[in-house]
């Protein structure tokens, strides 16, 4: 049994085979976490998320933007300042993020 420190912490030395560290190394950059924050992830049983891909945060920010082109247009269409063009405008917008939608949804 392993003697706690002054706050109660008590520390664990292991071996790892150099594949092993490779794969620890690996799932820790993918899940954007340090090697020790992935093994007590692990053993809570929490839930273990990749990061998204450039190109998933790439389309976000791409949703993002026509999001807030469509709430500007919806703004003006609202006030009465808008037309019917700008008004289509806004659906075609929002045709564009369902599409983006779909791209992220595949991956």
């Amino acid at each position: 049994m392993s003697k706690a420190d002054d706050r109660g912490n008590h520390h664990l030395h292991i071996e790892l085979t150099p594949a092993q560290y490779q794969l620890l190394t690996e799932k820790a950059r993918q899940c954007g976490l340090t090697k020790r924050a992935l093994i007590l992830r692990l053993l809570e049983e929490r839930e273990l998320r990749s990061r998204p891909s450039e190109e998933i945060k790439s389309l976000r920010t791409e949703i993002h933007q026509i999001g807030n082109n469509i709430n500007q247009i919806a703004r003006r269409v609202n006030a009465g300042i808008a037309g019917a063009n700008e008004a289509k405008r806004a659906l075609y917008l929002l045709d564009q993020v369902y599409e983006l939608m779909y791209r992220i949804a595949k991956k």
